[in-house]
């Protein structure tokens, strides 16, 4: 800036190096607030990534799973197959039909409704994580589906294995007044199930 003679009136110049340097104030406390913001921000993926224990096979198989906090299975379903009741203790899953023509469905936790929904090719079903749920394919084709997991290991109880076929087995008076079934068809179901 060239200076101003000592004629010429000084208050628009002093106007201009005050606001220039208020600019540079405003400009500061900006970049310092962004940045403090931004430096606070945290963030996770998966709440239990289970770092202390990986056993689930697909981290074996696939190193590049480890961590991540995802998985993927394919399904084939031949013509009126049946996943067959399960749940999975770690991880949501969503489900996307490629062929065929399924029947997904879900119980909540109590009062133990049940949600059910035909799917065909293209359609998305989420069975939210813990539920049981089951899919059945209902075509007189064979079915394919991709199952995505928010978790590395969603983990699988398949309920009829866990309840008929546990090593050791459960006692079958529990079995017997959970299901109120007789005697023996309770010993007929875990000699079904009895693991190999």
């Amino acid at each position: 800036f060239p200076y101003p003679s000592p004629n010429q009136d000084c208050i628009p110049y002093k106007i201009e190096i005050a606001s220039s340097n208020m600019m540079k104030g405003v400009s500061f406390f900006v970049t310092v607030a962004i940045l403090a913001l931004a430096s606070s921000l945290a963030s996770a993926y998966d709440p239990s990534p289970l770092q202390d224990f990986c056993v689930a096979i697909n981290d074996v198989k696939s190193g590049g799973l480890n961590t991540l906090g995802i998985s993927l299975a394919r399904i084939d379903y031949a013509p009126y197959a049946v996943n067959s009741p399960h749940t999975h203790p770690r991880g949501t899953e969503l489900l996307v039909v490629i062929e065929g023509t399924l029947l997904a469905g879900f119980v909540t936790s109590d009062p133990n409704k049940l949600f059910t929904k035909v799917l065909n090719k293209g359609d998305v079903f989420i069975f939210p994580i813990g539920l049981i749920h089951f899919q059945i394919n209902i075509g007189e084709t064979a079915a394919l589906a991709f199952a995505s997991f928010n978790s590395q290991n969603p983990g699988l109880i398949t309920i009829a294995n866990a309840v008929f076929g546990s090593n050791p087995p459960i006692n079958p008076n529990v079995l017997i007044k959970a299901f109120q079934l007789d005697k023996g068809v309770v010993e007929y179901l875990q000699k079904a199930f009895a693991p190999n």
